[in-house]
């Protein structure tokens, strides 16, 4: 298959064209206010009283999000408290995200006398920068240039009978078509680390993905914590899980079966395609932005149930600049919350279709999606906090 997508100046594909207002805060909020098309994201992680490891990250994001292929300009400001800092220098991101070749424009306060003015520049630029985006054609191009991450929640039985093993062969037919797949949530995954290690690329990569795991286990157990007994958590168990193993054998099948080529940093870009490996953390708010600064432009979220879920789901994609997919192969979840959920695979469980029928309806979906059909909650105009995934105490 093929789709329509944005070709970018550095022959990256987008399949969505934003602007993107950074960093987060007032001065971003009240731009993308006042101008349709232009994003920004809400955080409470802005550097300041933070490690120099974890400003690194957060400048890691912000510049990945600059990058991802979905945003066709970038306002880089300096109002806000992390900005004094190196690794966060509006300068440097903005020279970081201009690499691509797309706009950048670097708004800075000391030549305005107030912050009213700053704001006013700020939508001045954004209106012409949209403008010029919506010039842009959408192109066809083949598979090799879609990028997707993936994550699964509220995992219960259906999440490992065919809602995971679906998504495990769409991501088979990406890599296999030449594009690129992310996967993660290293909590997720201990039980069955060692069948991940055995398939990587090279004793390396088996390592590197062995010592993310004991990294986070020895980090747990030095808050007193040990994550071998406190997983399943209470909604996997009211989903029907009763082990941690069997959890992770669940969780692992949505990566499929290619090779991992490398274990990633969170918002690290990859160096070339295929399947990788993201250290990073399990909730919403915090990978689909991770994800998105590595540079995938579409997102997908396998939802179990977990004997919890009573309501819709009025969560919309927290990374801003790639939309969000929600798929299930929970029957009652799909009852409840059918308006938001994309793609139901539960017929699989039933015997009515196969898992290689259902990735098939899937993959067709998904090139749907990045040649421009929005997802459910890609119409809901809300946008969560995220949190980043920094690892160091602050100060």
């Amino acid at each position: 298959m093929s789709f329509l997508g944005y070709v970018r100046p550095d022959g990256s594909v987008g399949i969505r064209n934003h602007v993107l207002v950074i960093p987060g805060g007032l001065i971003s909020s009240k731009i993308c206010g006042f101008v349709t098309g232009a994003k920004t994201i809400i955080t409470a992680d802005v550097g300041s009283g933070r490690t120099k490891k974890d400003r690194e990250t957060i400048a890691r994001v912000l510049i990945g999000l600059g990058r991802n292929p979905n945003v066709a300009g970038v306002i880089v400001h300096d109002v806000s408290y992390g900005s004094g800092y190196p690794e966060l220098k509006p300068e440097l991101i903005a020279s970081r995200i201009a690499e691509t070749g797309k706009p950048v424009e670097h708004i800075s306060s000391r030549a305005y006398p107030d912050s009213l003015q700053v704001i006013q520049r700020g939508i001045t630029v954004a209106r012409q920068m949209v403008r010029d985006a919506s010039k842009a054609r959408r192109e066809l191009v083949d598979d090799s240039h879609l990028f997707v991450a993936v994550k699964c929640g509220r995992s219960d039985t259906t999440s490992g009978l065919a809602g995971n093993p679906v998504l495990g062969y769409f991501i088979d037919k990406v890599v296999a078509a030449g594009g690129t797949a992310l996967f993660g949530e290293t909590t997720e995954v201990i039980g069955a680390e060692h069948i991940l290690a055995k398939n990587t690329v090279n004793k390396q990569v088996a390592a590197a993905l062995l010592k993310a795991v004991h990294v986070v286990e020895e980090r747990a157990r030095s808050c007193g914590e040990d994550i071998r007994t406190i997983n399943p958590v209470p909604s996997n168990i009211a989903g029907g899980i009763t082990t941690l193993e069997e959890k992770s054998l669940g969780a692992i099948a949505k990566a499929g079966t290619y090779p991992i080529q490398g274990v990633l940093k969170y918002g690290e870009i990859p160096k070339g395609k295929g399947l990788y490996f993201v250290d990073n953390w399990m909730t919403q708010l915090s990978i689909f932005p991770g994800y998105a600064a590595a540079g995938a432009t579409l997102l997908f979220f396998q939802l179990g149930g977990g004997g919890m879920l009573e309501d819709t789901l009025l969560s919309p994609s927290p990374a801003v600049t790639s939309p969000l997919v929600w798929t299930t192969a929970n029957y009652r979840t799909y009852q409840v919350a059918g308006e938001s959920i994309d793609f139901y695979s539960g017929a699989v469980i039933n015997g009515k279709e196969s898992i290689e029928e259902a990735g098939e309806r899937l993959y067709a979906l998904v090139t749907d999606i990045a040649s421009g059909t929005v997802t459910k909650t890609e119409t809901l105009n809300h946008t969560d906090p995220i949190q980043m995934y920094l690892q160091d105490a602050p100060y």
